[in-house]
């Protein structure tokens, strides 16, 4: 089997060698969509998965009954490590006691399981897409925390794509299109009720503030005492997602969790609108739409068959990343590219280190610069097409769940 890039058989064999030839993972799973693509990396690199999948079917599976359960497999079997997506602090507890390094991807922000004390312990190996939540996070578990980005799997796009017939395609032909969520079904900001005058005035104002700028993420910094005191008297339940009760890790879940939502809502409904004054736009969506305009609205799409034509299909691919994703890329520019479509999005600092911006993808600043590219791309279809080809061969040179993977393991396997 030839290896994603050079090295991994190496690595691969001082693993198996080292460890006594286990080269069984659990990989215990609640339904991420990149779950089956990770697990394929895996497999890919000779490593047998078995999955846990418990979570899958019962969100409310609670944490003694996870210990339980992965505990009598841990018996069972002797695995390299347990993985999952995002961190869950149960399984590190008893990874901790079993001795089984714990593996984990962050692919969401926030993540408020991380304010766990589990986050400290010895058998974590935590991958963090975000440099920011990696920065923020990082000195609780020095020897456990990393950064990695995402990533997409361009052979299974390819195969969608290919697989296709022209009605399908036609279906999804498209200007402009924005595939995601409005946020106002996730606004959990809207819902705090009682809240002062002044206080929602000042946070009215951070918002209108922060959507003036790109690349830095402010609101955290100017929550003031008087507000953060005002709102943990509003929210009743506000120490209970954190577990940890102190003012850092309210600040984080006010800021990213509440505000960063409302952020999200507002922006989305303002760009989509002002992007519909002058252009065809399309939205595939399940949340509330009735403060759009003369978007054209569509049922939401289903991610692994549907999704991927839209990408391909667009002209244009709006992305539109959530402010509490301070620097890194989400998982949806990974697979516009993959896709083989034309990616315009909002700047974030690691940008140019995956793709490289008027090249490989585009990005707007403001929502002046966003209408203007709009309007340029969809009068130079050669350049736009250009660069959504060279955006293409980027990702499946170098952002593939393959290649993430490999440098995960080799990562794993200096440090235990």
């Amino acid at each position: 089997m030839e290896a994603p890039f050079p090295g991994t058989s190496v690595l691969l064999f001082l693993f198996k060698h080292s460890k006594g030839a286990v080269m069984e993972i659990l990989f215990y799973r609640y339904n991420s969509i990149c779950e089956p693509d990770v697990i394929t990396a895996f497999q890919k690199l000779g490593l047998t998965v078995i999955e846990e999948k418990t979570q899958m079917t019962n969100k409310k599976t609670t944490a003694a009954e996870l210990v339980d359960t992965v505990g009598k497999l841990l018996m069972e079997h002797r695995f390299l490590f347990v993985f999952s997506i995002n961190f869950f602090p149960a399984l590190s507890e008893v990874c901790e006691i079993a001795q089984v390094p714990y593996v984990c991807w962050t692919v969401d922000v926030p993540v408020l399981e991380l304010f766990s004390p589990a986050l400290k312990n010895k058998c974590n190996r935590v991958f963090m897409f975000d440099r920011a939540q990696y920065e923020y996070f990082k000195d609780r578990n020095p020897e456990g925390i990393f950064h990695l980005p995402l990533a997409t799997n361009p052979e299974r796009w390819d195969s969608v794509i290919g697989r296709a017939a022209k009605p399908d395609l036609q279906k999804y032909t498209s200007d402009i299109s924005f595939v995601g969520s409005l946020y106002s079904e996730k606004n959990g900001y809207k819902k705090i009720k009682g809240m002062s005058e002044y206080a929602k005035g000042y946070v009215q104002g951070l918002v209108e503030a922060q959507l003036q700028v790109y690349g830095v993420n402010f609101i955290e910094s100017m929550l003031t005492d008087a507000l953060m005191e005002e709102l943990d008297s509003l929210v009743p339940d506000l120490h209970q997602p954190l577990c940890e009760e102190n003012a850092a890790a309210q600040r984080y879940l006010i800021a990213h969790s509440f505000i960063g939502s409302e952020l999200a809502e507002t922006e989305r409904i303002r760009l989509l609108n002002a992007l519909a004054e002058y252009y065809d736009v399309d939205l595939y969506t399940y949340s509330d739409v009735t403060p759009l305009k003369a978007v054209h609205v569509h049922e939401g799409v289903k991610t692994l068959t549907e999704m991927p034509l839209v990408f391909h299909e667009s002209r244009i691919n709006l992305n539109i990343t959530m402010r509490p994703i301070a620097t890194g890329l989400s998982l949806r520019l990974f697979d516009v590219c993959g896709c083989g479509g034309f990616l315009l999005t909002n700047w974030q600092e690691e940008l140019p280190e995956i793709y490289e911006p008027g090249v490989e993808a585009e990005y707007f600043g403001s929502k002046e610069e966003l209408l203007d590219k709009a309007g340029y791309y969809l009068e130079h279809d050669e350049e736009r097409a250009e660069i959504a080809r060279r955006g293409y061969e980027r990702t499946k040179a170098e952002h593939t769940y393959d290649r993430r993977i490999a440098e995960m393991i080799r990562i794993v396997n200096g440090t235990i």
